[in-house]
């Protein structure tokens, strides 16, 4: 099965290439030792742009897996974000063009390359006017009319430039919606192309979004129609980007053990239940980890003071820095709950505007620092504040210094969720010692454990029903353990404990891609 995606590379760059290492490796394409070279597709990655955790991810994964030894190279769109973050860039001579319904579309590819083990090549794709907006996805209107034409053609470029540069990559792992047609394109690559060799990895951070489009946009896919089936990307008479990495993809995986089983259940599958069930030898779930270079109350330069295991008078100077933030003043036997997060259902929103009032009427006090979201929580949320002045502090838009003093400064951290695919926030709560509250759900239940006052085993706290009701009554059980000073301090101490780094993380991915190469030679065609 082959399709011409009708890209044409143009001024590639020579790079240097070993080719008695290259045909030893391709003799043996399962080899768990050999060195990987891996391609990494991604519409969002720290520090050159972000709206989510995809981000954090896209920006801590490729530099751990090249610790251990492989070739790690990134693609990114080269937004208005990513030169305003004055990250440095090159030429690498090669422009790569596109046809996008009938029309070619041009975009340079440029590199950023830190030196030094551990550190992965960035290329960017450059076509301004997809790219140098205001936002990566959306506006202050909404999301961009053209998100379609916009990543059906990045996906193509991606392919373009690593024909163009020469990569000849063993994997290319893909992530979220923007780039899910890469795999169904280098499943119909021609046998000339090194495409074809390559593995494909998709990993979904959010099944949520899908990316569906009209189906008159097919031909920017550059895909046959073939393809429109419902065994194929068609979903409801629309395009469904998400569905071909699910279809096409070697190997399919989620970010939390819990949450790959979830998303082949009707009440957490989005409509794509079916098809990941159909696929179910092919999903795995690998925990996110953290960078904890970034998020370590021992380094953080945004907190009020340095603390850690057996140094935690910090800790207390950061409460009141917190506090001070949001102009409030709580006695220290008052539990100051914390919240970072996108303001919408998926989060809890409805069930924590229910319970809010009540989880304040047990002496508690609870600061927000509140993401885009639905405008009636925003609404919701701030009528609640003006309810209880002085114990319930509010902020809306994105701001990284808060968002560290609010983890380090608060006792308790709230992660109500309807559905979370991975979670961060709990596990950057871990280390800071503040104690997660959260629903036994996805990544969240895969990484709190609920405490034992009995044996003193547990890190945090969870419930199940997702309702205000259930959400209370964690709260007050929390709230009980913040007053038995002896309970609380072993609590505190089992999460500052855990490791959630990238370094295992990374290893079970280099598993993952090992298992993505042998179910792709088993596809190939015999030689």
């Amino acid at each position: 099965m082959v399709w011409s995606a009708g890209i044409v590379a143009q001024a590639a760059a020579k790079r240097p290439t070993s080719s008695i290492r290259q045909t030893r490796m391709r003799k043996n394409p399962t080899k768990a030792s050999r060195r990987l070279r891996i391609v990494m597709a991604a519409s969002e990655g720290v520090p050159f742009s972000k709206t989510g955790g995809l981000a954090d991810v896209v920006g801590s994964l490729p530099a751990a897996i090249a610790r251990l030894g492989h070739d790690v190279s990134v693609f990114l769109p080269y937004y208005a974000a990513t030169r305003q973050s004055g990250v440095k860039v090159k030429e690498t001579g090669v422009t790569v063009t596109v046809p996008m319904r009938g029309v070619p579309v041009e975009a340079t590819v440029l590199e950023h390359h830190i030196q030094g083990r551990g550190h992965a090549r960035v290329y960017f794709i450059r076509n301004d006017d997809y790219y140098d907006r205001e936002g990566l996805y959306q506006d202050a209107d909404g999301d961009y009319t053209d998100n379609a034409e916009r990543f059906m053609f990045y996906s193509r470029a991606v392919l373009a430039a690593i024909e163009a540069l020469k990569l000849q990559p063993d994997i290319i792992h893909c992530h979220d919606w923007q780039t899910a047609l890469i795999p169904a394109l280098a499943r119909g690559s021609s046998n000339g192309s090194p495409i074809v060799q390559a593995a494909t990895v998709f990993t979904i951070h959010n099944l949520a979004f899908q990316g569906v489009f009209w189906h008159l946009d097919m031909e920017m896919t550059g895909l046959p129609w073939s393809t429109f089936t419902p065994a194929g990307i068609e979903y409801y008479g629309k395009i469904n980007m998400l569905k071909a990495g699910i279809v096409y993809a070697d190997v399919i995986n989620t970010v939390s053990r819990r949450y790959s089983k979830e998303i082949q259940t009707e009440e957490f599958g989005c409509g794509l239940d079916g098809v990941l069930r159909a696929r179910k030898s092919d999903v795995f779930g690998i925990l996110n980890g953290v960078d904890y270079d970034h998020w370590d109350p021992a380094t953080d330069p945004f907190i009020a003071a340095p603390y850690g295991p057996g140094t935690m008078a910090g800790k207390k100077r950061c409460r009141q820095d917190l506090l001070a933030q949001y102009g409030l003043k709580v006695p220290d036997k008052v539990p100051v709950l914390g919240m970072v997060g996108r303001l919408t259902e998926q989060k809890g929103l409805d069930i924590l505007a229910e319970a809010l009032s009540d989880i304040i009427n047990l002496e508690t006090c609870f600061v927000l620092l509140g993401g885009t979201g639905a405008p009636e929580y925003h609404e919701k949320i701030e009528k609640l504040a003006r309810r209880h002045p002085g114990r319930v502090g509010v902020r809306f838009g994105f701001d990284n210094a808060l968002a560290h003093k609010i983890e380090a400064g608060s006792d308790l951290f709230l992660m109500p969720s309807r559905f979370e695919p991975c979670g961060l926030n709990q596990m950057y709560s871990l280390r800071y010692g503040t104690v997660p509250i959260v629903r036994a759900t996805g990544g969240l239940d895969d990484t709190i454990t609920e405490f034992d006052p009995l044996s003193g085993a547990g890190n945090g706290f969870k419930f199940t029903t997702y309702s205000a009701k259930a959400l209370l009554a964690c709260v007050r059980k929390a709230v009980r353990i913040f007053g038995d000073k002896r309970a609380w301090t072993r609590l505190v101490a089992n999460g500052m404990q855990c490791d959630f780094s990238w370094a295992a993380s990374a290893r079970k991915y280099v598993e993952l891609y090992n298992s993505a190469l042998k179910r792709h030679a088993g596809r190939l065609p015999a030689r």
